[in-house]
Formats: structure tokens, C-alpha cells, sequence
């Protein structure tokens, strides 16, 4: 049973997105729970959202006849941003990685746990998951293992995929995954480091990321914010990576002056901590456990 989408860090993402009546972009629409709040924020908000998976048009047109021209999407790549956002925007949020309907559904191939054909396309189309585990060489496997999903195992489990081919369905390869690896002492599945290095590389994920954040210094207005939640390491390292080269810490101060920042490039990020979710949200929404939120305000700096 496919559950209800709830939406990471939902309240610690309309604080930082600050939803005073403007326009703002949702880079990963999915099931609409960003949008849908930051429309309902302020009746005055509009929201540009995009979503590269057809399986969501459906959601965006039940949004459209209930908020009219405050709402408009686009089925497209989040990294595509700029090339339809002409007008400077008070936000941009994105939420990375695969969404809930995607991971509870076992036809789109995207889940370890749940058996069904050898996917993991967003989109629908292009190379599958399958093309690449039935194709590639051993070392071109275990490349991508280790590069996406930070398997030590890559090799070994690179190994036993030649030999166990053709693999057409999310249960086979996880069961070949699991026949030459223990299950890891924390519990987790030792197929899950492998998904997730197959999924990224089928969906170009990481370049998507690096294209949408260099996207948001020509769609931001100054004072806009840039809101990104992310799920792994890989991802988060990005993120962080594109804030230290282009944003200043709001600690950061000129000390001949007093109290005045010196802003020097094109964001400021006002908190050093990255923002989490608390013990309420962890324990109503487990999806949030390995979430992490980095944010930054636009300055006047192009």
C-alpha cells in the first residue's frame, strides 16, 4: 500500500523560503506538498513548479484548478530552470533524490524492497537501469558503484552481476546483491548503496544538482532564497562545495566596522548549522532521518 507523501521539513522549508507574497519556484514538484504550502502561505504567492517525471501531471493539473493562474508547471528537468524563468524570483526550493511515489511504486523499478522491472528512469525514457546492469563491463559497474553509492564492495558485486546476467528485475539484482554481501550490523540493506548509485546514474542526478544551483544566480532577485534539501552525502557535498564558493557566512564581518557584512559574492548563508528535522517530524516521517537542509539569500552581487 502506497503511503501518504509527507513532505521533508516542510515547516523548517517555508520559514527560510520566508512566503510573504511572491513568486517562487518549486524544482521538485512531485506530489505538490511544497507547492501546495506555499501557496497556501500567503494568497498572494505564486508558484513556477517542474517535474521531469510524467507520472505527476495528473497532481499538477488538481493544483491548477484549484489555485488558477498563482500556479503554472512545467515537465521538465529542474536544471533546466533558467531557460523558462526569465523574471527574477523571491525563491527557489529543491528537494533531491527520488520521491516517495516514486519509491512505492514498484513499477517504476526504483526500490530495493519491492519487486518489479529494472527501471529507475524519471522520465520514462532514455537508458534504464536494466540497459546499464546488462551492458556495461565489470569495471564500468563497479565504477559507478563506487562513484554514486560509495559501495567499498563495488567490485565484488560488480562480479556477481556479470555472472547472474541478464538481470531484468529490481528482486533478481537485489537477491545477486545480497548473495555476496552480509546484511550490515546497523540493519540496513546492503542492496541500498548500489540502488542508489544506479538510480543517480541513470537520472544524471549530480549534474542535474550542480546545473539547478548555478541556475539559481540567474533566476534569484536580491534578498531571494535558495532552499535545498538533500538525503546523502553525495548530494549534500555539492551543495555545500557551490555555498563556499559563492556565498559569505552572515558571521563573517568586516571588524573596522562594526556589525556590517561584507558581501562580496552572490549569496549570504545565515545559519551555520545545517537545519534537521527535530524528534517530531523523525518520528511521524521517517524519510526525514537522513534529510538535511542548507539555505542562502541572495545578495546584490551578479
Amino acid at each position: 500500500m502506497v503511503q501518504m507523501h509527507i513532505p521533508v521539513l516542510l515547516d523548517a522549508v517555508l520559514t527560510r523560503l520566508d512566503c510573504q507574497g511572491g513568486v517562487f519556484v518549486d524544482g521538485t514538484f512531485g506530489a505538490g506538498g511544497y507547492t501546495r504550502a506555499i501557496l497556501n502561505a500567503h494568497p498572494e504567492n505564486q508558484v513556477i513548479a517542474f517535474d521531469r517525471d510524467p507520472t505527476v501531471q495528473s497532481i499538477a493539473d488538481k493544483v491548477k484548478s484549484e489555485f488558477g493562474d498563482r500556479f503554472s508547471f512545467i515537465p521538465d528537468c529542474f536544471s533546466r530552470v533558467a531557460e523558462y524563468v526569465t523574471n527574477p524570483v523571491d525563491g527557489f526550493v529543491l528537494d533531491i533524490g527520488v520521491s516517495s511515489m516514486q519509491i512505492d511504486g514498484p513499477e517504476r523499478g526504483f526500490s530495493f524492497r519491492l519487486s518489479g522491472p529494472l527501471d529507475m528512469r524519471m522520465s520514462g525514457v532514455g537508458q534504464s537501469a536494466a540497459d546499464i546492469v546488462n551492458s556495461y563491463s565489470e569495471k564500468e559497474l563497479a565504477d559507478i558503484l563506487y562513484t554514486y553509492g560509495e559501495e567499498k564492495q563495488s567490485r565484488r558485486i560488480a562480479k556477481a552481476i556479470i555472472e547472474n546476467r541478464p538481470i531484468t528485475t529490481t528482486q533478481k539484482l537485489a537477491e545477486v546483491i545480497h548473495s555476496v554481501m552480509p546484511r550490515p550490523k546497523d540493519g540496513s540493506d546492503s542492496a541500498m548503496r548500489s540502488f542508489q548509485a544506479l538510480r543517480i546514474c541513470v537520472n544524471d542526478e549530480l549534474e542535474e544538482l550542480k546545473s539547478a544551483l548555478n541556475a539559481s544566480l540567474k533566476i534569484l532577485k536580491p534578498q531571494g532564497r535558495l532552499v535545498v534539501v538533500s538525503f546523502h552525502s553525495l548530494e549534500d557535498r555539492i551543495i555545500k562545495e557551490f555555498l563556499k564558493e559563492n556565498a559569505v557566512s552572515r558571521q563573517h564581518k568586516n571588524k573596522y566596522i562594526q556589525d556590517k557584512v561584507v558581501i562580496n559574492k552572490p549569496f549570504i548563508v545565515p545559519e551555520k548549522e545545517i537545519v534537521v528535522a527535530d524528534d517530531t517530524e523523525l518520528k511521524n516521517n521517517p524519510r526525514a532521518h537522513s534529510a538535511k537542509l542548507r539555505w542562502a539569500i541572495r545578495t546584490e552581487v551578479s
